[in-house]
C-alpha cells in the first residue's frame, strides 16, 4: 500500500473510532441527565408553611422536621396569612392547626405531584395522632389537566421549536438584523399557536391569553436566540452546543413534572437557569397565580433572549469586518548581467 493511499485509510479509521466512542458517550450522558433526576425525586428544602399559635404548631413542626432536609418551614400567624403565602408562591402548601385538627392548604396548580406528596405526609402524621386532615386546594390545577400532564408535555415541543427556528435561520444564511427579525417573528407565531392550543382549545391554561402567548413566545425566543447566536459566533458547532445544552440539561432539569425542589441539587437550581425550567415556572405563575413570583424566571428568559440576539448581531459584525491584507514584500531588483 502506497503512502498516499494509507493516509485516507487512517483518516477513515480515526473517524470510525470517534463515532464508536462518541455515540455511546452521548447516549450515557442523555440517560444520566434524564434518568438520574427522575430516580432521585424527593422533597429537598421544599417551602412549607405552618400556621397557628407557636405552642400548637410546635408538635407539627417537630414531626415535619423528622423528614431531615425535606421541608423548609415558614411560620404564619393564621390561616389567612398562610393562604396568602400559597397564592403568592412563597410556599407550596401550609399546615394550619385548628381546634378540630390539622388543615392542609395545597396548590395543585404549582405541581400536582407536590400537592399529593404533602397530603400523604400530613395525613400519615395525623393518622398517627388519631385525627383526620381536611385538605383545601387553594390554587387548583385546571379541570382539563388535573395532573399537569399537558403543561409538562409542552416543555419539549417549545424547546424543539426554538432549536428548529435558530438552526433553520442560521443555515439558510439569514444574518444580522434580518436574522433578529426572523427570530422575533417566529417566536411570536409559536407563542400565539401554543396559546391557541393550550388555552383556547385544550383549556389546560387558565390565565390571560396574551400573557400566556407572551411567555410561550419568550421561552421559544430564549432557545432560538441561543442557538442562532452561537451559530453566528462559532458556526455549525455552535448550533450543536446550544441544542445539546437545551435538550440534555434544560428539559430533564426543568422540574416540570414536579418542582425544582424535588430534584437533587444542583440539578434543580441549574434547571431554573435554563430556558425550559424558567419557562415552565413563569408559565405556571402567569397562568394560575396571577403573575406571582414571575420576576425571576422572566428575567432569566429575557437575558437568554437578549444575549442570543446580541450574539447574532455580533457574529454578523465580525464576519463582515474586512480582513487586513498583508503587504506583499517588494522584490529586490537584481541587475541584469
Amino acid at each position: 500500500m502506497s503512502p498516499a493511499s494509507a493516509t485516507p485509510a487512517r483518516a477513515h479509521a480515526r473517524r470510525l473510532v470517534l463515532v464508536l466512542v462518541l455515540i455511546p458517550a452521548i447516549a450515557a450522558l442523555a440517560l444520566w441527565a434524564f434518568a438520574w433526576p427522575a430516580a432521585r425525586t424527593a422533597p429537598r428544602d421544599l417551602p412549607l408553611g405552618v400556621a397557628g399559635p407557636a405552642a400548637a404548631t410546635a408538635p407539627v413542626e417537630k414531626q415535619l422536621t423528622q423528614h431531615k432536609g425535606a421541608f423548609e418551614i415558614h411560620h404564619y400567624a393564621d390561616e389567612a396569612a398562610a393562604r396568602g403565602a400559597v397564592e403568592d408562591r412563597t410556599v407550596y402548601g401550609a399546615v394550619v392547626v385548628t381546634p378540630h385538627g390539622p388543615k392542609l392548604l395545597t396548590a395543585s396548580a404549582a405541581g400536582p405531584v407536590v400537592a399529593q406528596l404533602l397530603q400523604q405526609a400530613v395525613s400519615e402524621q395525623a393518622a398517627a395522632a388519631g385525627t383526620q386532615v381536611q385538605t383545601d386546594d387553594v390554587v387548583a390545577a385546571p379541570a382539563n389537566d388535573p395532573r399537569g400532564g399537558a403543561l409538562n408535555a409542552s416543555v419539549l415541543p417549545l424547546a424543539l421549536a426554538g432549536i428548529a427556528a435558530g438552526s433553520v435561520i442560521t443555515l439558510i444564511g439569514l444574518r444580522g438584523v434580518r436574522a433578529v427579525i426572523a427570530l422575533l417573528g417566529s417566536a411570536a407565531l409559536v407563542g400565539a399557536a401554543a396559546a391557541g392550543i393550550t388555552d383556547s382549545w385544550l383549556g389546560v391554561l387558565t390565565g390571560g391569553w396574551w400573557a400566556e402567548a407572551g411567555v410561550l413566545g419568550l421561552a421559544t425566543l430564549a432557545v432560538s436566540g441561543a442557538v442562532a447566536g452561537l451559530g453566528a459566533l462559532v458556526g455549525p458547532a455552535g448550533i450543536g452546543i446550544a441544542s445539546g445544552l437545551v435538550m440534555l440539561f434544560g428539559n430533564p432539569f426543568s422540574g416540570a413534572p414536579s418542582a425544582p425542589q424535588m430534584l437533587p441539587e444542583p440539578v434543580g437550581t441549574i434547571g431554573q437557569w435554563l430556558p425550559p425550567g424558567a419557562g415552565t415556572t413563569l408559565l405556571r405563575s402567569v397562568s394560575f397565580f396571577d403573575g406571582a413570583a414571575a420576576t425571576g424566571p422572566a428575567l432569566t428568559l429575557t437575558w437568554w433572549a437578549v444575549l442570543g440576539l446580541g450574539a447574532v448581531l455580533l457574529g454578523n459584525a465580525l464576519k463582515g469586518r474586512p480582513k487586513t491584507a498583508h503587504p506583499t514584500p517588494e522584490r529586490e531588483l537584481t541587475p541584469a548581467t
